[in-house]
């Protein structure tokens, strides 16, 4: 019972090169092991869904659309059915690797021939199911992952397709080892309910360092390791006061566990503790930007928020509003929709890349430009939002939803995703699916912001104005305007022209109460396939 309330808390925030035979079982401490319980089997001879109440199957197996695809998205169907994919990691050659989290099997898929590889973990016993949340691969070829459900992290070897495991070092009986990275010779995991980051030696496991966070009674979630060496990470807890964003001195930390002969000096004198907006709840993605600004993903909400170090100043971006197609609102209970952006990254361009969960989308923020694209993704399961559930084809339509010409209704749990040069995989745990995103495909409209900066006073109002500019004929996208924060107030009005590009007004106020500051306004357009906008800057004096 424990493991699966562990779950639903993660749910709801939620060396060398060696080429032998052997790489995994000759690094200490990975030695396959067995554990207690029944034998595994092999992927066909198990029916998986039986790991789920036949009630739920439908909800965590997939709702049996076949894959969809856009002009920029493209979905795979996995061969073992209800496999559950959540980690993703692409390797150097551009081959996607996920943890199938209900078989504990790992899969690759060949981009060129479009074929999945699946392979069986002769450890796993049959029926256990864990939430893999972070994947890594190593220079040497193995792919390191985390597993929740046995306290475990595994090293699975991409060369030869055996798996090795250690017990989570210095981890408790409900410690959550959640997100992974490989950086350089070390590994990092953060323990979400143990509240500590792990350091571990890639080449030798058993070497390794414990740093408490600073904050009790907290979670240590995402983390990201920058340029000078140190590790910023968040510690919150959901609902209890403002958390912070830490900045952890890893480097000087081990030179004084080397000097001192102990595993954990004091944690305070290794970190400097910045503290998280009031309204920002569940900062669960970290990533480090090319110009050293941190970027945070809030998974309580429509924003991601960037933080500069060197001005301590916290600015919210807002994402555009979730398609009816995603929440459904047949009961009529949602009244303003959210995002949730959950993880978060940065891709070779400097560009800002996440996943907005409950919007179905792949999200990427220019910062340089100012703009930001989502791409939607095609399938959706009915029954993890507000959408009504039918038999036969008309599954997860209501009559609200066919009035609203939805072909489809749900989300599809987009948990993780990888990228590699213009490609973003990611993995659909609810509906067995991977997909890729080809950031490379030209998009059917763009937006631009009649101008990028305004300065205003508490109280007042401005006017602001924006093109959608349409290429061939995609149709009229819907355009909108969207304030980030709670203190500045959005109105969008009528288009001033008929036609391509067409001009859009929008009325901003500053409320009276709003303290001095920048704050950004999201001014696009939406589609069925893609959204697309640009951040104008209200300077608050």
């Amino acid at each position: 019972m424990k493991k699966r309330i562990k779950q639903i808390v993660a749910l709801g925030f939620l060396g060398g090169i060696l080429i032998t035979s052997t790489i995994v079982i000759a690094i200490p401490g990975l030695a396959p092991t067995e554990f207690d319980g029944p034998e595994s089997m092999k992927l066909a001879d198990y029916d998986y869904s039986t790991n789920y109440e036949e009630g739920e199957r439908a909800r965590f197996c997939g709702s049996g659309q076949p894959p969809g695809s856009t002009d920029y998205v493209r979905e795979f169907l996995i061969p073992t059915a209800c496999s559950n994919p959540l980690a993703v990691a692409v390797d150097f050659d551009g081959i996607p690797w996920f943890v199938e989290t209900n078989t504990g099997a790992v899969a690759k898929f060949d981009p060129a021939t479009e074929t999945f590889t699946e392979y069986p973990n002769p450890s796993w016993p049959v029926g256990a199911r864990s939430m893999t949340w972070g994947a890594d691969h190593a220079a040497n070829g193995a792919l390191w992952y985390t597993d929740e459900w046995s306290n475990s992290l595994w090293a699975f070897n991409t060369l030869n397709g055996m798996h090795g495991h250690i017990e989570y070092p210095g981890g408790e009986v409900d410690a959550l080892p959640q997100r992974l990275v490989v950086d350089g010779s070390r590994i990092i995991v953060n323990d979400f309910t143990g509240n500590v980051l792990t350091f571990l030696d890639s080449a030798n496991p058993d070497a390794f360092t414990v740093a408490p966070s600073p904050i009790d009674m907290a979670h240590t979630s995402g983390f990201a390791p920058d340029d000078e060496g140190y590790i910023w990470y968040t510690s919150w807890a959901f609902m209890q006061g403002p958390g912070f964003l830490v900045n952890f001195d890893y480097e000087r930390y081990m030179d004084a566990a080397t000097t001192l002969d102990q595993m954990s000096p004091p944690i305070m004198d290794y970190v400097k503790l910045y503290e998280l907006p009031s309204h920002l709840l569940t900062p669960n993605g970290v990533t480090v930007s090319d110009t050293g600004t941190i970027w945070l993903a809030d998974t309580s909400s429509s924003s991601v928020y960037e933080f500069n170090p060197q001005l301590g100043m916290f600015v919210q971006y807002v994402t555009a509003d979730p398609m009816p197609s995603t929440y459904g609102n047949d009961t009529g209970v949602i009244k303003s929709p959210i995002s949730r952006p959950y993880w978060i990254d940065t891709d070779d361009n400097g560009r800002i890349v996440f996943n907005s969960q409950t919007s179905n989308n792949i999200s990427i923020i220019d910062p340089f430009m100012q703009k930001i694209v989502e791409y939607h993704v095609p399938s959706k399961n009915p029954l993890w939002t507000d959408c009504s559930v039918l038999d036969g084809p008309d599954a997860g339509n209501s009559t609200v939803q066919k009035e609203a010409g939805m072909d489809r209704c749900g989300i599809a749990q987009i948990f993780d995703f990888d990228i590699h040069g213009d490609k973003i995989w990611f993995t659909e745990w609810a509906e067995n699916k991977i997909g890729v995103v080809d950031t490379s495909v030209p998009l059917p409209f763009d937006v631009e912001a009649l101008q990028d900066s305004f300065v205003a006073s508490p109280g007042g109002s401005l006017e602001a104005g924006f093109t959608v500019v349409t290429s061939g004929d995609p149709g009229l996208p819907d355009p909108f305007a969207l304030p980030a924060g709670p203190y500045i107030v959005v109105s969008k009005t009528a288009p001033v022209a008929d036609y391509s590009p067409r001009t859009y007004g929008a009325t901003i106020t500053v409320l009276d109460d709003a303290p001095p500051g920048l704050y950004k306004v999201l001014l696009g357009a939406q589609s069925p396939d893609v959204a697309v906008g640009q951040f104008v800057t209200v300077v608050v004096q």
